[in-house]
């Protein structure tokens, strides 16, 4: 007896447009590489580092979606947020600012 799969339409157009996403992340800044990582209930975010040291995300509503758009954009995918992968990040002043203010208790407000 044959495997019959159940594809559902409305999550697999929605893993084509996270994949077009993410190539076009990839293109913009000469390639990319990637990482998901669970967000419970909320689904999947998928974690782009682009080889210029750019960086960005997505949201998928499920873990198992975020693998599919993956897959299909043909991104490498790292297993952890790890020490070399995340070396490849490159942060500006908005993000030194960000975590300073998180640091010392919040932005002020004087």
């Amino acid at each position: 007896m044959a495997d019959t799969q159940q594809v559902d339409p409305k999550a697999e157009r929605k893993a084509t447009r996270l994949a077009r996403q993410i190539s076009t992340f990839s293109k913009a800044h000469g390639g990319a590489e990637g990482q998901i990582a669970y967000l419970g209930q909320r689904g999947a975010r998928i974690v782009l580092v682009g080889e210029d040291g750019t960086w960005g995300d997505l949201v998928a509503p499920s873990y198992e979606l975020a693998e599919k758009a993956v897959e299909k954009s043909g991104i490498t995918v790292h297993e952890d947020f790890d020490g070399e992968f995340a070396a490849k990040v490159r942060t500006g002043p908005y993000e030194w600012t960000r975590m300073a203010g998180i640091q010392v208790g919040g932005p002020s407000n004087g």
